[in-house]
Formats: structure tokens, C-alpha cells, sequence
């Protein structure tokens, strides 16, 4: 009896050792569309600007799209360049689902109505500055 109490200790507490509060990735969320007219704090045409926007734990209440990675999606109108009216969109978020897997690297591609999409996806805190 002494022997098999002294093992159920061993292996609880070898059990218990293994346990730690595991936490999400934290992710910077802002979007374009969301910036109050004249700013650009998510950094479509300038610098993104980190002290306007705290990062977010993807797995709490506070992010708008839970995930396990960060997304950062750029898009760019159709026409001439940036001074010639060329809108651009930004969103940075969290990301849960990827069709080409978190590599670290940004896919991008040319619409049909010749605007400019990237798609940035990564795995470490703050990785969609």
C-alpha cells in the first residue's frame, strides 16, 4: 500500500510538472477602413504606428478574429500610383485559417480590375507590424 501511494505522488507530481498556462500569440488589429478620416494609424501610406494600437492576445475577448497567427492584408486600387488617387487598404488582425500555411513569407498577387493584393502571414508576437 505504501509503495503504490509513494507512485500516485511521483506521478502526480511528475504530472503536474508538465502543466504551465500556455498563451496565444498576440497580434497587432487594425484596419484602414476603421482609422478616423485624415489618420492613417494602421499604416496604409505611412508608418504603422504601434503606440495608437496595442496588441491582442488571439485567443481573448478582445480579438475581433481569433487565431493561432497574425494576418496582415494589403490591397491597392487599379489606378497609376499613390499621388495619382491610388487607394490602399490595410488590415492587420489575427488569423486562424491560411489556404499556403504560415510560412513567414507574404503572397501576393494582380486582380482582374489590375489592383494589388499581399497577404503576410506569421507566427510570433507583433510579427504583422
Amino acid at each position: 500500500m505504501m509503495k503504490s501511494t509513494i507512485l500516485f505522488c511521483f506521478v502526480l507530481v511528475l504530472g503536474l510538472s508538465f502543466l504551465h498556462k500556455v498563451s496565444g500569440i498576440k497580434c497587432y488589429q487594425c484596419s484602414t477602413n476603421s482609422d478616423p478620416e485624415g489618420s492613417d494609424s494602421c499604416g496604409a501610406y505611412g508608418k504603422f504606428d504601434k503606440d495608437r494600437h496595442v496588441s491582442v492576445e488571439c485567443t481573448s475577448d478582445e480579438s475581433h478574429t481569433p487565431g493561432t497567427f497574425c494576418v496582415k492584408v494589403t490591397k491597392q486600387g487599379p489606378r497609376g500610383y499613390i499621388t495619382d488617387g491610388r487607394w490602399r487598404n490595410v488590415i492587420r488582425r489575427c488569423g486562424l485559417v491560411s489556404d499556403t500555411g504560415v510560412t513567414g513569407v507574404c503572397n501576393w498577387g494582380v486582380e482582374l480590375n489590375g489592383g494589388f493584393w499581399e497577404e503576410c502571414y506569421c507566427s510570433e508576437d507583433n510579427c504583422n507590424e
